[in-house]
C-alpha cells in the first residue's frame, strides 16, 4: 500500500526538480522562523515576500528559500 504524501510536498518536489529556485512550503518556512503556519502567512503578507503560486489553487503558494535564508541571516 503506498504511503500518504502531502499535496504541498508533491508540488514542492516537482517545482524544485524543474526550477533554478528552491522553494519551501509555508509550514516549512514558518518552522525555520519559529512561526505557526497562520502566523507565517501573516508575515508573508506584511513583509511582501515572493509567493510562488500553485496552479489551480487560489490560496496555496510556495515561498523562495533564498528569501527565508536572508531573513534568518539578518536576525
Amino acid at each position: 500500500m503506498p504511503s500518504f504524501k502531502d499535496w504541498n510536498q508533491k508540488v514542492k518536489q516537482t517545482f524544485n526538480a524543474t526550477s533554478n529556485e528552491i522553494v519551501l512550503t509555508v509550514t516549512e518556512a514558518g518552522e525555520v522562523l519559529g512561526l505557526s503556519k497562520d502566523n507565517m502567512k501573516l508575515y508573508v503578507d506584511k513583509h511582501g515576500l515572493t509567493k510562488v503560486r500553485i496552479t489551480r489553487s487560489v490560496h496555496r503558494y510556495l515561498l523562495l528559500k533564498s528569501e527565508i535564508d536572508h531573513i534568518v541571516a539578518n536576525r
